[in-house]
């Protein structure tokens, strides 16, 4: 049986991150994605690092499989021409180019949904189409910045700190695969496309969610709490005998049972600690309490005790650790594909579960123009003309 989304061609126009990301779960789960590049290949990722294994690298190797390439070049008219041939027959077109750039060279959503009504058009930009902030171009380590995240990530001594991967490229590349989806479920209705305007910043401020929220009914601005959490305690990482443990309790009935299990029985009840308000207010002082008696017991001699007993807790992995997990494995969450200058690669596995038309790893993550003469010959193109575009550095 084939994936979900069979039979949707999606044209590719994105580059680095939070685009690829996208298209690579579309193509996960049965799109037909063709990646736009220019000739010799332009996503900066193909030459981000080290590592490369083969001289291919890792960081390409991440959101970019099940994808076909071709390579075009978009400076050209006849360049340009190529992508509206290919757009007619193209559920999807995704870009990441700056606000203005598509229209200049007439790519833009009006001037392709008069060829096709029913493509779905998305666009994903640092600022999104409209403000006055949208011709500016967006990263990600910016948009962190600019969007409050870094203000409430880290510690009061470690100063704004920056998630450890690119949150928010990956965020918007969620945030364009439901938006995609649903456009197209709207189009079996209506039998019309539209446009989709995603931005970094927007996802960044989304992202937020009860931080935000806490300042927008408050009207006090967070700060950095470190690994604590902002409305209940104790919900953190603490110290026990070997290193360090998170504990999160979620309510007075998890509290009792956590200091029942911890021989602090007599905590439960005492007005300091009872309630989540109080524990938020004598946060310190139950914090020292419960480390100076973590520190009697290892950190798996504890997650042993507190499993039992239903208390959410964890230790921290490294990423070794995580990738050797027996329940990373058994979800299949490392896969491996044979890629014609790499060699056999290990990738990340899709994290999406169905039960009838399930994800499928099926092709490498492609090299710059890979599938070009295969592409343009489904689109009509003739030998003749293909030999003629390669000839004049328009393929």
């Amino acid at each position: 049986m084939g994936g979900a989304l069979e039979g949707v061609k999606v044209l590719d126009l994105t580059r680095v991150l939070a685009g690829p990301y996208c298209t690579m779960i579309l193509a996960d789960l049965g799109a037909d994605v063709i990646k736009v590049e220019a000739p010799g290949g332009s996503d900066e990722t193909r030459f981000w690092g080290p590592p490369f294994q083969n001289g291919v690298s890792a960081y390409y190797l991440c959101a970019n499989r099940n994808k076909r390439s071709i390579t075009v070049n978009l400076k050209s008219e006849e360049g340009r021409e190529i992508i509206r041939i290919l757009a007619k027959e193209a559920d999807v077109l995704i870009h990441n180019f700056k606000t203005g750039s598509m229209e200049k060279w007439q790519l833009d959503y009006d001037s392709l949904q008069k060829i096709n009504s029913r493509l779905v058009y998305c666009s994903i930009t640092g600022f999104g189409e409209t403000g006055p902030y949208r011709y500016l171009p967006g990263y990600d380590f910016i948009i962190q910045g600019m969007s409050g995240l870094m203000s409430i990530t880290g510690s009061e001594e470690s100063g704004p700190m920056k998630i450890g991967v690119a949150m928010v490229d990956i965020l918007t590349g969620l945030y364009s695969v439901i938006s995609i989806e649903a456009a197209l479920l709207e189009r079996g209705r209506s039998g019309k496309g539209q446009k989709i305007d995603l931005s970094l910043m927007d996802t960044a401020v989304s992202s937020l969610a009860n931080v935000a929220s806490n300042y927008l009914i408050s009207g006090k601005v967070p700060r950095r709490l470190g690994n604590d959490h902002p409305n209940i305690v104790p919900y953190s990482k603490f110290k026990a005998l070997d290193g360090d443990i998170i504990i999160a309790v979620g309510n007075n009935r998890q509290f009792a049972t956590l200091c029942e299990v911890m021989g602090l029985s007599e905590m439960a009840m005492d007005a300091r600690f009872c309630t989540n308000v109080a524990r938020m207010e004598n946060k310190l002082e139950l914090t020292r309490i419960l480390e100076d008696q973590l520190q009697l017991k290892t950190v798996n001699e504890w997650i042993k005790l507190f499993s039992e007993k239903n208390i959410p807790c964890g230790p921290i992995h490294t990423i070794d650790q995580v990738f050797e997990h027996p329940q990373v494995l058994a979800r299949d969450m490392v896969v491996q594909v044979e890629h014609p200058e790499a060699g056999m690669v290990k990738l990340v596995g899709s994290p999406v579960k169905l039960s009838r038309t399930n994800t499928k790893i099926e092709r490498h993550p492609p090299m710059a123009g890979e599938h070009t003469w295969e592409i343009l010959q489904e689109a009509g193109f003739s030998f003749e003309e293909i030999t003629y575009f390669k000839e004049n550095n328009i393929i």
